[in-house]
């Protein structure tokens, strides 16, 4: 299999000018692409999505490959560790331009073309199995290169979060009607899961609609007694912004907006929440103080008053999360809960968050917890080791008083 694509993929390649250079070269690039008869697309494509089917079989959670970086090389993200695949063809920078173009629409292209960088969602099926990733493919040194991510075909129990039955109050649409729910944490720490978990548990508790605003869409959900919309922007809507505000004229009770990634977004956010209704989000950021305070200082000097005072009355519960290396050579989810308890709203208006991490560390009977606490716990429960529970805190210095370690510096 192998062979013959990659045979179709070099007669490519040898029709493409020498003397073209950067998106003019890709452009031509995509021009040959788009002429492949529809018996060499689908060569290419079962090379291509062989590559992502091995991520099953080896566990991987992401696959890289193109552009200057790769180094002609595959790599995948196993449990964390990202390494080149040895056992797989190498490829040059224009086959990996030809591999990765064929497998994107004329108008997907265009807009990688023209921006640079596109986000997208990839489908296959595999013995009647349907796959989905989330995938972005940008620009490398004038190279085309692209990372997925396989989006997990089940969702996760929601027992196993683990959560304090009163941050369950908030989280569920049958005791909480309204309300900003956040989930937070870097790149590749699971905040998607727990959403898609979130709301499976709404999707089987309770009658009510909800609407999915994402770039890409990841897991798409069944519904149940919930009837779900999925909303991908650059597909079935312009933004976020827009898909926000126009799900207020879709009767939803619940509202997800896969990211607050920019000041239009967090204002829209606030105002719909504002109005009664139930909305999840994420951000980028490593803890719910950083995530106040990102939210804040996102939006321009003279809006924060405002936008300070909205979100200490609309904020319920921030989750900032984790996906740290276990003993058992896998991952475990370690998180920290923020609840808007009367005393942390009261600290996010006069503009005192720096109060609530103490707030939060003495509030474990309300459901609450630090990261630092957290990571103890699993140390504890010897599901990490010492020097893990150590990397990954958030206040190094808090955690070795609460293991009651000789401090060594931050």
């Amino acid at each position: 299999m192998y062979e013959e694509a990659r045979s179709i993929i070099k007669q490519i390649v040898e029709n493409i000018p020498e003397t073209a250079y950067g998106v003019e070269r890709q452009m031509l690039i995509g021009d040959l692409v788009s002429r492949q008869s529809q018996e060499e697309r689908i060569i290419i494509k079962r090379m291509f999505d062989s590559f992502l089917l091995k991520m099953f079989d080896i566990v991987a959670s992401d696959i890289d490959l193109g552009g200057f970086g790769s180094q002609g090389k595959i790599w995948y993200r196993i449990h964390g560790v990202k390494k080149p695949d040895l056992g797989l063809p190498a490829f040059n920078y224009d086959e990996t331009n030809v591999l990765i173009q064929s497998i994107l629409l004329e108008r997907q292209r265009q807009f990688l073309f023209e921006n640079r960088n596109l986000d997208f969602s990839y489908t296959i099926f595999s013995n009647e199995q349907m796959h989905r990733f989330r995938a972005d493919t940008y620009f490398d040194l004038d190279q085309i290169a692209l990372n997925m991510r396989a989006i997990n075909a089940v969702v996760r129990p929601y027992k196993a979060l683990e959560f304090h039955p009163n941050v369950n109050r908030f989280l569920s649409l049958m005791h909480t009607k309204e309300g900003l729910i956040l989930v937070t944490g870097i790149t590749g720490s699971g905040k998607s899961s727990t959403l898609d978990t979130i709301l499976d548990m709404n999707n089987h508790q309770i009658d009510a609609h909800c609407v999915i605003i994402a770039s890409p869409v990841e897991y798409v959900h069944k519904s149940d007694r919930c009837i779900i919309r999925h909303r991908e922007v650059g597909r079935d809507v312009l933004s976020f912004k827009e898909g926000t505000v126009q799900s207020l004229r879709q009767d939803p009770d619940i509202i997800i907006i896969g990211e607050l990634r920019d000041p239009d977004t967090i204002l829209t956010a606030l105002e719909v929440t504002d109005s009664g209704h139930k909305v999840f989000s994420t951000l980028h950021t490593s803890s719910a103080v950083e995530s106040i305070d990102r939210i804040i200082g996102e939006v321009p000097p003279i809006e924060q008053d405002r936008v300070r005072n909205r979100l200490a009355d609309v904020l319920q519960c921030v989750i900032s999360q984790k996906l740290v290396p276990s003993i058992d050579k896998k991952r475990v989810l370690t998180k920290e809960v923020m609840l808007a308890t009367p005393s942390v709203r009261a600290a996010i208006k006069n503009n005192n968050t720096g109060e609530i991490y103490q707030m939060m560390s003495e509030s474990g009977d309300q459901g609450m917890c630090t990261m630092e606490q957290d990571l103890k716990r699993l140390y504890l429960q010897k599901k990490i080791s010492l020097d893990v529970a150590m990397n990954f805190a958030n206040n190094k210095r808090r955690l070795q008083q609460l293991l009651n370690l000789t401090p060594t510096g931050d």
